[in-house]
């Protein structure tokens, strides 16, 4: 999803409405660079968005205003290239996961999922569904792997968001239609999920499986999907079989360095830490006065409201893996 408009940077001690971890930049073109310029996406009192950058070496300190989470508005889809963001009006607490039951009525996005199936659409949600869009297989840290889609434009944020390990594109699809036919084939023949815990992500990446046997389970999986697509009567597509490269600053939190859970609640306190590495929404994050080394899922923030500032995390009692 594009960035919604954005003011100057954000401000400490003030208060934002977390709206989660984008990596709306540019795709990562080799190995060594850190594409999709991740950042964490705030909600000020205004109404404007502000991007906090959460590039490695980032320090992240916020203290949780309010452990209820908010609503963060719907999205308007006016054509393949033009969405807005509509902040709630109510300013009302979230009742459906991050959105009022009004909210997520008139949230445009959420009939993606029934096009497909002949539901109904609006027009400029119907100029965005009729664009190229890729199926893909990603597997992650502990070797679960899905299958998913991505529209033309963010063919390669949406896995650099989703925190896959290893990726491949199976196949290039005329629009969003076909697109899911062919993810709800996958589902249902291969018994691939379409979504995977954040939870489940983040423990995985306490011990993650070498990065060897991780590529070695998505090209079988990938490899499994692409013949099943050779059987199917469905068209509008092309198999491919084309990798997704990985952005640099995901390497240190998928390699084999000792690391901790984090062992504090986001939905309370204060914290305080600077990022060494992200993959999607979870940080690797270093803690002021240890050398020891948390994971820590920046996406159970979002829709809560938090106030920047110079705050530091409490060092819990750990001890370092002997190797």
């Amino acid at each position: 999803m594009p960035a919604p408009a954005a003011s100057e940077g954000p401000v400490t001690g003030t208060r934002y409405l977390v709206h989660g971890v984008f990596w709306d930049g540019q795709p990562a073109s080799e190995a060594e660079y850190d594409g999709g310029a991740p950042a964490l996406r705030l909600q000020s009192p205004d109404g404007f968005f502000r991007q906090l950058s959460l590039h490695r070496g980032a320090r992240l300190g916020f203290q949780v205003a309010d452990p209820v989470r908010s609503c963060l508005g719907h999205i308007r889809v006016h054509s393949s290239a033009r969405r807005d963001h509509v902040l709630c009006s109510a300013g009302a607490p979230a009742a459906r996961g991050k959105q009022c039951e009004r909210c997520f009525m008139l949230d445009e996005s959420r009939l993606i999922h029934d096009f497909h199936r002949g539901g109904r659409v609006t027009p400029g949600l119907r100029d965005y569904l009729m664009q190229e869009h890729w199926l893909y297989v990603a597997t992650f840290a502990g070797g679960s792997t899905k299958v998913g889609t991505a529209s033309g434009p963010r063919k390669w944020n949406r896995l650099a968001e989703q925190g896959a390990a290893a990726a491949r594109y199976v196949a290039h699809a005329r629009d969003g239609r076909v697109v899911r036919i062919l993810e709800d084939l996958v589902t249902a023949e291969a018994g691939l999920t379409q979504q995977i815990r954040s939870a489940a992500k983040a423990e995985a990446l306490l011990r993650p499986l070498p990065a060897a046997e991780l590529d070695a389970i998505n090209a079988r999986r990938a490899g499994e999907v692409r013949a099943l697509l050779e059987r199917t009567a469905v068209d509008g597509f092309a198999a491919v079989d084309e990798s997704w490269l990985r952005p640099a600053q995901a390497e240190s939190l998928h390699g084999p360095a000792a690391r901790h859970a984090y062992p504090h609640p986001l939905d309370t306190g204060r914290h305080g830490f600077n990022v060494a590495a992200l993959t999607g929404p979870i940080a690797l994050a270093g803690l002021d006065n240890t050398d020891a080394m948390f994971v820590v899922n920046l996406g159970q923030l979002s829709a809560r409201t938090i106030i920047l500032g110079d705050y530091s995390s409490d060092v819990p009692a750990v001890q370092e893996a002997l190797f």
